[in-house]
This record gives C-alpha cells, sequence and structure tokens, in this order.
C-alpha cells in the first residue's frame, strides 16, 4: 500500500511563500505521475502541478510563473514551492500519485492565504 504524506501548509500573507513537501513510501519514480491537486471550499477539486516519471511537468494556468514542483531522489519526497501567495490560493491541498489506472492521495494540508 502506498503512503503519501504531507506537510508544510499554514497561514500566510498574501505576496508570501509556502512551501508543501510530500514524503511517499516508494520512489517516486515508481508512479507515471506526483503532485499536488488543491480544493477550496464550494469548489471542485483541481490539479495544481505534477511531474511524470520521465521529468515532463504540468501546471495549472493560475500557478504557473508562481508555483514549481520539485522532487529529492534520495528522499521520495515531492516539493511545491508556492511563491507570491494570493487570497484564491486559499485551499486544501493533497499529494496525488498515479499508477495508472490506480490512484493514491494524501490526507491533505490546509493553506490559507491572508489578504
Amino acid at each position: 500500500q502506498v503512503q503519501l504524506v504531507e506537510s508544510g501548509g499554514g497561514l500566510v500573507q498574501a505576496g508570501g511563500s509556502l512551501r508543501l513537501s510530500c514524503a511517499a513510501s516508494r520512489s517516486t519514480f515508481s508512479f507515471n505521475s506526483i503532485g499536488w491537486y488543491r480544493q477550496a471550499p464550494g469548489k471542485q477539486r483541481e490539479l495544481v502541478a505534477a511531474i511524470r516519471s520521465g521529468g515532463s511537468t504540468d501546471y495549472a494556468n493560475s500557478v504557473k510563473g508562481r508555483f514549481t514542483i520539485s522532487r529529492d531522489n534520495a528522499k521520495n519526497t515531492v516539493y511545491l514551492q508556492m511563491n507570491s501567495l494570493k487570497p484564491e490560493d486559499t485551499a486544501v491541498y493533497y499529494c496525488n500519485a498515479k499508477v495508472i489506472p490506480i490512484e493514491y492521495w494524501g490526507q491533505g494540508t490546509q493553506v490559507t492565504v491572508s489578504s
């Protein structure tokens, strides 16, 4: 069973930065992709950023240029560096890993951006 453990959420002022971490129970290269989704109150869960086993990345248009996804192979960990945060980035952020057709989810970490 795959485990994904997120950390790094919190409260930050608009314009600030946070770094989220997702520690996986096995190599991130064993997944077709691993990344981050978020869900704000009353909204659908949406993809924020993901990195594929080959290294290519995807970003939501709303975070391009502000967020960066990366991974540390030795630690089986994926990071989401979030800069220039906006109040609309407020959401629960979930780590997601895919071994098609199976998906694994972390428990989520709250990010709150105050104006």
